[in-house]
């Protein structure tokens, strides 16, 4: 039986590593039941923290700061996610100035004694929002609605408080279904993802999340989705990003401390690995030498981000481990850094050793921390991109939720 050996990449912790393993257990299971994986969790042991509290970190108040002039497509999906990642509330608020105003920004438009308004419906569905329905019979979407379920009722209530707050009143208007069913999805997930971020980014790939803000549409009443955007609706997340822009700078150095806390488990993570990195090679070496001597079969590393640049570094070193057949590395960087010399047993100009395995490089377009390989070590790697059709940051954390990396990587996996 081949072993999978499963090294994660920087910035992760006991729970969002099991969550991260079952992942990758429940992907190649469904296309190689021949296949065992074998932990390598290093996170806890090797991993950075704020040894001395934050004592480091600059204390401010707040600070003011105006924002560039970036623009975005209406019609970018990518870019509204990105958008919507940041505020889930940006597209909502800014349809409702859009509906202020249509009607010259005067009072509310009165209705009919009995007649209902018609943002109250809408907010009323919103609050009743379910996804009991949506399942792929145990794959990556079923694991993306148990994610969201627990957080999907509070989610659709806050953004029925925002439609009936900002909109009602206001005379109908279209295309506030595929809003606000994008508003409750991202509410959704940032829950999931506790307030603070505290919790890993949700690997979702990016036909998943359609789906489900596909059927959450669907309930909301929308029809006719084949553009993104329609109808009233056009031009709101361009006037969103705009209007989103000027405080950005004041709010990160208003929150300094919390964002650097936060973030120090992924940049620390690879800062630390730049000098302390004999640890997480000695976790990887252990992990084979325990996956050869319990298996039968070939050993296969497959690693992610910052855990690939290690198990290049460790392949690459004079006495590397043993029963390796395969190295798939995952949005990684390892070709990067051989092109700033910076690995640590492999120079820029150094071949990879005769004895360095096959590997296999997959990445996503659209993660800027993902690179490709075949020119640095021309005939010693073979690159295979995916499409998660996630915007960054969350398409470097969303490959183990994608079904084709599996397909993809079923027929390359030794037997």
């Amino acid at each position: 039986m081949t072993s999978v050996v499963f090294v994660h990449g920087t910035g992760v912790r006991a729970k969002s590593y099991e969550k991260s393993l079952a992942r990758v257990v429940s992907g190649l299971g469904r296309v190689r039941a021949d296949i065992r994986v074998v932990r390598c969790f290093w996170g806890e042991e090797h991993g950075a923290s704020l040894g001395l509290d934050g004592a480091s970190i600059p204390a401010r108040s707040k600070s003011r700061g105006a924002g560039g002039d970036e623009v975005l497509d209406e019609d970018d999906p990518l870019a509204v996610w990105a958008l919507l990642e940041v505020d889930p509330l940006a597209e909502l608020r800014e349809f409702a100035e859009a509906a202020k105003a249509r009607r010259g920004g005067g009072a509310r438009a009165g209705f009919a004694p009995g007649r209902q308004d018609p943002w109250q419906a809408v907010a009323d569905t919103a609050r009743g929002l379910s996804l009991e329905a949506v399942t792929d019979g145990g794959g990556s979407l079923d694991e993306l609605v148990a994610d969201l379920a627990p957080h999907l009722g509070p989610a659709g209530g806050r953004v029925a408080r925002e439609i009936s707050r900002t909109l009602g009143g206001t005379p109908p208007a279209d295309g506030i279904e595929a809003i606000a069913a994008r508003a409750v999805y991202a509410l959704a997930v940032q829950r999931a993802e506790g307030p603070r971020g505290d919790e890993e980014p949700l690997a979702v790939d990016g036909a998943d999340r359609d789906t489900v803000v596909g059927a959450l549409t669907d309930q909301l009443g929308g029809a006719g989705r084949g553009g993104f955007v329609a109808g009233a609706a056009k031009g709101v997340a361009v006037r969103a990003l705009n209007s989103y822009l000027s405080p950005l700078s004041s709010l990160a150095h208003t929150f300094r401390g919390g964002i650097t806390e936060g973030a120090v488990p992924a940049s620390g993570d690879i800062l630390r690995y730049q000098v302390r990195g004999a640890g997480v090679r000695a976790a990887i070496r252990a992990a084979v030498r325990d996956a050869v001597a319990s298996g039968d079969g070939p050993v296969v590393l497959l690693a992610h981000s910052l855990g690939g640049i290690a198990c290049v570094d460790l392949l690459a070193e004079p006495d590397p481990p043993a029963g390796v057949e395969l190295l798939v590395t995952v949005g990684s960087q390892a070709p990067f850094l051989y092109e700033l010399d910076a690995l640590t047993a492999l120079r820029r100009g150094e071949p990879l050793p005769g004895a360095f395995p096959r590997w296999i490089n997959v990445h996503d377009e659209q993660d800027l921390l993902g690179f490709v390989g075949e020119k640095v070590f021309p005939g010693r790697i073979t690159d295979l991109r995916v499409n998660t059709r996630q915007p960054f940051p969350r398409a470097h954390t969303s490959y183990f939720a994608h079904r084709r990396l599996y397909e993809l990587l079923a027929p390359e996996l030794p037997a």
